[in-house]
């Protein structure tokens, strides 16, 4: 008997739908490599499951060869855990891997890139929420700066 209950509940648990969310992001914000900062702008992806959910992320920092300051673009899968319940915002936090590309001149070095943060997605009004994120980059391979650190601010879409 214990045994059909719990196959009952398993089965309930599995099969009943779950409500699932999804949401866009444009963001601009500054990316620092000790004491250059950059502009950066990108946007990401996402899909959630209550408090888990999963990322794609395209970010741009643009060259400036007359400072000697390289482009960093990065792209990365992330997952992240939020909260939900709250009035009027989300708390997250995230970490993920994708690649990077770093160029200055005819310099270029591509590898995998670690990133770890978090933020909030702030309610503006219906489906429109501001999105404040803090991100940690760890490149490997051989770039001109190990550890780089990103803040930015965007709008966010949920759908």
């Amino acid at each position: 008997m214990r045994m059909r209950i719990a196959l009952l509940a398993l089965a309930s648990v599995v099969l009943m739908p779950s409500v699932a969310g999804a949401d866009a992001t444009a963001f601009l914000g500054r990316t620092t490599a000790g004491d250059d900062r950059s502009p950066v702008r990108g946007f990401a992806f996402g899909v959630s499951l209550l408090v888990v959910g999963f990322e794609f992320e395209y970010a741009n920092t643009t060259e400036d060869q007359t400072l000697q300051r390289p482009s960093l673009r990065t792209t990365s899968g992330n997952v992240f855990a939020q909260t939900f319940g709250l009035p009027g915002f989300q708390l997250y936090v995230t970490s993920g891997a994708g690649f990077y590309r770093e160029r200055l001149g005819n310099d270029e070095e591509t590898a995998l890139v670690l990133n770890n943060g978090g933020g909030a997605k702030i309610k503006v009004g219906g489906p429109l929420r501001a999105r404040i994120d803090y991100r940690i980059f760890n490149l490997r391979g051989n770039p001109r700066q190990k550890t780089m650190q990103r803040i930015y601010a965007g709008l966010n879409l949920a759908f």
